[in-house]
């Protein structure tokens, strides 16, 4: 924990926000571990966050002083070729470091808040203020009686695990399979069963967020340590496997086994960005025609890929990061009628002062953390 400056208003469009609440993620344990090349000394981390407004740009039309808002964790204009395309985080505006991202991936998606200079080193909401760009685009008001720790999930988990099963293609009656019961899969799974999925099985190994999937989320559970999965799955759905599959995860996904061992090694010796355990397994689990949806952050290069299985399989293969603006609304509006609740994914809420702590419990799973939450 360092002080530094407090952000002020850069640009006619940005408000400043007084965080009341701001949360850990799986993708922030990717920066702390190294395998974002991209971060600098003295970067404020958090992209996930609540607050109220305490200064306003002269431009912005949609917020006032005092307002509840919860923001996007993607940073977008509201005006390029992408936004209007309700491609949010493909934004061309939102990434000011646009170079360094093509260099690695060929073109620049848009920004994220505290999420490294390859998308746009942005100062991040684990912070008492934080500025915000773009405000009328990317803030949304919190309607009344909705709790600021059921709100602050609008933020990313619960719009990201939306995103994934609205493009993944989840349709009335389908088999969904999820990878990952923290608060992106937990979502994910949640949009699924609202989305009309028949049934939704969700893949993990912590007996207490797969605890939580089933009492709150309403989905089915399956832990890898004592299952065959993708066995299972296919005995569950008669013989095919899933009509949608859901990849929650990301770079450092968990395996028991010598594959896991093989892509640890690999990536610790940075012969690959990514370990991709659970995307593999995804890919051969679904049904032929499926489709595939890849919500964990991936960073680079993999090793191993089935390739000839996805095209031979016929599957669908999509991914992306969150286009928060298209679903945040609509998810405010769920949440007010407490069909998507997020609380108790919030299992450690503690002082700002104690984020170190809180990352290390987050990172170790240890007391069942699901999520470090903060308050400046």
């Amino acid at each position: 924990m360092e002080t530094v400056d407090d952000p002020g208003i850069l640009n006619a469009q940005d408000v400043i926000v007084k965080v009341t609440l701001s949360t850990t993620c799986g993708s922030d344990l990717h920066l702390l571990g190294g395998y974002v090349p991209t971060m600098r000394a003295g970067d404020v981390l958090g992209h996930e966050f609540i607050g109220e407004v305490v200064e306003v740009g002269s431009e912005v039309r949609k917020h006032a002083v005092g307002d509840r808002v919860v923001v996007c964790s993607f940073i977008s204009c509201g005006r390029c070729w992408y936004c209007r395309n309700e491609l949010y985080s493909l934004c061309d505006n939102g990434n000011p470091n646009a170079g360094i991202p093509e260099m690695l991936w060929g073109q620049a998606p848009g920004g994220c808040y505290g999420y490294s200079h390859a998308l746009g080193g942005w100062a991040g909401s684990h912070a008492e203020y934080i500025r915000v760009p773009y405000a009328d685009q990317g803030a949304f008001a919190v309607p009344e009686g909705v709790s600021d720790e059921r709100a602050l999930f609008a933020s990313d988990a619960a719009p990201t695990g939306w995103m994934g099963a609205d493009l993944g293609g989840v349709r009335r009656g389908d088999t969904v399979a999820v990878w990952g019961a923290g608060g992106v899969g937990q979502m994910a799974a949640r949009a699924s069963l609202l989305l009309g999925a028949e049934r939704v099985i969700v893949i993990d190994r912590f007996q207490e967020r797969l605890t939580q999937v089933e009492q709150v989320i309403g989905a089915e559970t399956m832990n890898y340590e004592t299952s065959e999965v993708t066995a299972e799955l296919r005995e569950l759905t008669g013989g095919r496997g899933p009509d949608v599959c859901i990849e929650a995860v990301g770079m450092e996904a968990h395996r028991d086994g010598p594959d896991f061992a093989y892509d640890q090694l690999k990536q610790q010796l940075r012969l690959q960005t990514d370990r991709p355990t659970a995307v593999r397994e995804a890919v051969f689990a679904a049904r032929k025609g499926g489709s595939l949806f890849v919500l964990g952050v991936f960073g680079g290069f993999v090793d191993k890929f089935p390739l000839g299985a996805v095209m031979n399989k016929g599957l669908t293969l999509r991914s992306a990061q969150q286009h928060g603006q298209r679903y945040i609304p609509m998810i405010l509006e769920r949440m007010a009628r407490d069909e998507i609740v997020t609380e108790h994914l919030a299992t450690h809420v503690m002082p700002l002062d104690d984020g170190p702590d809180g990352y290390a419990m987050f990172k170790e799973k240890t007391d069942g953390c699901v999520r470090a939450v903060f308050r400046p």
